[in-house]
């Protein structure tokens, strides 16, 4: 590892404060060739609003957009980060559902970037690491070769930030289905189709799908195998 790698993750493992560790983070990272770095961490709880913590420096006017048009709610790179711990490319493919957002991304200067997640079960916090740039296309080679730096850092400032959220909210609310959202949930787990638990359960689909869709909002997530996971992960099924 070349020295000043070295010399400065020595010195974010060393910090215990989140905004001193998230700038020797920022400093990391742009001498990995990045201009811009986002850090956040969220807490979902059932019933109540996200309790999230976050430090960026992306371009004001970016975040003023994202905010305003509550960008986070259709935010392909958060719905995977929500999902998954791979890491995901920014591309146009990823936001083909959300093309004006991809449109200014580019106009801000955030052309090229990607982003990797945290996820802690037990207390149901997830956090999200991304960097980006406006020159040169990001290569999966360089992706992966500074993937173990930037799990490192991620991990870091997970813990740290995990500790500025309201201690009320460090172990998830169990949600509460009804019985027949359970029932659906966990046939949906077993691989059935909406056409098969409609059979199942002597149901139409059209009603099947509806308790879904009614599982997945009591659930805060997107999408039918999110909800299964996640009410798997609460003991609900």
């Amino acid at each position: 590892m070349e020295m000043w790698k070295e010399s400065q993750l020595t010195q974010l493992s060393y910090s215990n404060e989140i905004d001193i560790a998230y700038q020797i983070s920022l400093n990391f990272i742009k001498n990995l060739g990045y201009k811009f770095c986002a850090f956040s961490i969220t807490s979902k709880t059932i019933g109540t609003q996200d309790h999230t913590f976050s430090r960026n420096n992306f371009p004001p006017a970016w975040n003023t957009q994202y905010k305003e048009n509550k960008f986070i709610a259709i935010d392909p790179i958060v719905a995977h980060c929500n999902q998954s711990m791979l890491p995901i490319m920014w591309t146009e493919e990823v936001f083909s559902k959300t093309p004006w957002m991809w449109q200014a991304l580019q106009q801000e200067g955030l052309q090229h970037g990607w982003s990797q997640s945290i996820h802690d079960q037990e207390s149901g916090l997830c956090s999200i690491l991304s960097l980006a740039r406006s020159h040169c296309p990001i290569s999966a080679y360089e992706l992966y070769e500074n993937l173990g730096f930037t799990v490192f850092i991620s991990r870091h400032l997970h813990s740290l930030a995990a500790k500025a959220l309201p201690k009320s909210v460090s172990k998830p609310i169990a949600p509460h289905l009804s019985p027949r959202e359970v029932e659906v949930l966990k046939l949906s787990a077993d691989g059935k189709t909406a056409y098969e638990i409609s059979i199942i359960l002597s149901l139409s689909e059209r009603t099947v799908n509806f308790h879904v869709h009614r599982a997945i909002e009591k659930l805060g997530v997107c999408n039918k195998t999110a909800a299964v996971t996640k009410a798997v992960r609460h003991g609900v099924i």
